[in-house]
C-alpha cells in the first residue's frame, strides 16, 4: 500500500489493540479518545485464551499476565453455597496453552496505553465529523471534548464539508479509519443510519473492585446463580477482587444507595459474598444496564471505515467473551491491512472473518444469559440445575473451548 495512516476512534481496549496491531504493520496510528482523563473506569475483567493469544501477537502478554491471576479454581454454585459446576482451570490449560486470567481493567488499559508512544493519543477530544469525499481518504474532524460539549447537535458526525463551527478543531486526513467507539456508536450510526442500535437486554449490573484483600477467597472465579440474579468475582493477584451483581430489572432502575441494595438482594446467599461487600467502598459501585446489538449488522466496514468491537457486535457478558472478541478484531484487522494490497482489500477480508464468528459468539452469549442470569422461573432454574450436575466436566470444557480456542493470524510488517 502506498500510503500508512490510520485513525483509531475510542481508546478502549479494542482501539488500543488495534492501534497497537497496526503499529507492528508499520502504519502510523492516531487514537482519539473522547474522555479527557484516563481514569480507566471499570472494574475487572476476565480473559480466555483467545484474548491472551491476540495480546501475544501484539506482545503485551507478559505485562498482561504479571498483572493478572490464572483462574485454576472455582466453578458456579446455588445461593445456598451447592455446587452446581466445578471449574477446571487446568484443563483448560492443558488444552490451550493457557488458563482463564482475571486482571483488574485498569491494568489492562495501562499495559495497552503504554504499548503506544505518548504523542500517538490524543486524549480529550471528540470527533465531531467524518468526510469521506475524497477518494481513498477519511478526513476525521474532532475538538476538545469541553468545546464539543457545548455543540448544540446531538450527533455532529455527517458527511459534508469541514466543520466550521468549532474553533479549536483538527482534522487529520488518513487512509484507515477504525471505528472503536463503543456500544452507541456514533460512526455505526452515520455508516448504517436504519438500523436500529442497541437494545435493553433486560439484564442491569452493579459491580466494584473491593478496597482491600478479602481473607479466605479461595475460589479464583465463581458464579452464583439464583432466580434471575448472579452474583460473581474474580480474584486478582493483590487478595483484592471484583464482584459483580447482575439482576433481572427493567431498563433504567436505579438506587440511592447501590451496595445497600445489593447487600439486602443476595443477603442469606453463601460466603464470602458478604464478605466481598464489606470490603467495598459505596462510592466505588458502578451501575450499568446492559445493552447489546441485538440485529446483526449486515457489514462491519464501508470504503476506507472499520469497525470494532462493541461498535460492530456489543454482546451481553454471560460468556465473558466481549474485550476477547474486541482483541480478535485487533489483531485481524491489522494482519489483513499489513496483508494488503489495499485497504478496501484488507477491509473486505477483516469483515469476512470478524463478522461470522463475533456474531455467533453474540447470539451464544444472549442463550448463555437465558439460561443462566436472566432464568428466574423456579421450575425452570430446578431442570437446569438437574441438567448442569448430570453434564460431565468435559462438556463443560468444550463448551469454553468452542469460544476459546481460536488462532490468530500473522500481522506481516509491510516492506519498506
Amino acid at each position: 500500500m502506498g500510503s500508512s495512516n490510520a485513525v483509531v476512534v475510542g481508546g478502549g481496549i479494542g482501539g488500543l489493540a488495534a492501534a497497537i496491531g497496526l503499529r507492528l504493520a508499520g502504519w502510523d496510528v492516531t487514537v482519539i479518545e473522547r474522555a479527557a482523563v484516563l481514569d480507566d473506569a471499570g472494574a475487572g475483567i476476565s480473559l480466555h485464551a483467545n484474548g491472551m493469544r491476540a495480546l501475544a501477537l501484539l506482545g503485551v502478554d507478559k505485562a498482561v499476565e504479571a498483572a493478572s491471576r490464572r483462574q485454576y479454581t472455582g466453578g458456579t454454585r446455588t445461593p445456598d453455597g451447592r455446587r452446581l459446576a466445578v471449574m477446571d482451570g487446568r484443563a483448560l490449560e492443558r488444552e490451550l496453552g493457557s488458563p482463564i486470567v482475571g486482571i483488574p481493567r485498569a491494568d489492562l488499559h495501562r499495559i495497552l496505553r503504554e504499548a503506544l508512544p505518548a504523542e500517538s493519543l490524543l486524549i480529550g477530544a471528540e470527533v465531531t465529523e467524518v468526510d469521506t469525499s475524497r477518494p481513498g481518504r477519511v478526513a476525521v474532524t474532532s475538538t476538545r471534548t469541553a468545546s464539543a460539549a457545548g455543540s448544540a447537535s446531538t450527533d455532529p458526525l455527517n458527511a459534508g464539508s469541514p466543520n466550521t463551527g468549532h474553533p479549536a478543531a483538527d482534522v487529520l486526513e488518513a487512509d484507515l479509519l477504525v471505528a472503536a467507539d463503543g456500544i452507541n456508536s456514533r460512526i455505526r450510526r452515520r455508516l448504517f443510519p436504519s438500523h436500529p442500535g442497541p437494545v435493553y437486554s433486560g439484564s442491569t449490573v452493579l459491580r466494584a473492585i473491593t478496597e482491600r484483600a478479602v481473607d479466605g477467597l479461595s475460589a479464583d472465579f465463581e458464579l452464583t446463580w439464583g432466580h434471575g440474579a448472579e452474583f460473581g468475582h474474580i480474584a486478582f493477584p493483590d487478595g483484592r477482587a471484583e464482584w459483580h451483581a447482575v439482576l433481572n430489572a427493567p431498563a433504567g432502575v436505579r438506587y440511592r444507595d447501590p451496595l445497600t441494595e445489593v447487600r439486602r438482594r443476595f443477603a442469606g446467599w453463601h460466603a464470602p459474598i458478604s464478605d466481598l461487600l464489606a470490603a467495598t467502598r459505596p462510592e466505588g459501585v458502578l451501575h450499568h444496564d446492559v445493552n447489546e446489538l441485538v440485529t446483526p449488522l449486515p457489514s462491519y466496514v464501508s470504503g476506507r471505515i472499520a469497525l470494532l468491537g462493541d461498535a460492530a457486535h456489543a454482546m451481553t457478558p454471560h460468556l465473558g467473551q466481549g474485550a476477547c472478541q474486541a482483541l480478535e478484531d485487533a489483531v485481524t484487522l491489522a494482519a489483513a491491512v499489513a496483508e494488503g494490497p489495499t485497504v478496501e482489500g484488507a477491509l473486505a477480508r477483516y469483515d469476512a472473518v470478524r463478522r461470522p464468528r463475533s456474531q455467533a459468539v453474540a447470539r451464544d452469549a444472549r442463550r448463555a444469559g437465558r439460561m443462566g442470569q436472566q432464568l428466574a422461573n423456579p421450575l425452570a432454574v430446578g431442570l437446569r440445575n438437574a441438567a448442569i450436575r448430570l453434564t460431565p466436566p468435559g462438556a463443560m470444557v468444550r463448551t469454553v473451548l468452542k469460544h476459546a480456542d481460536w488462532t490468530p493470524p500473522r500481522i506481516a510488517p509491510r516492506a519498506a
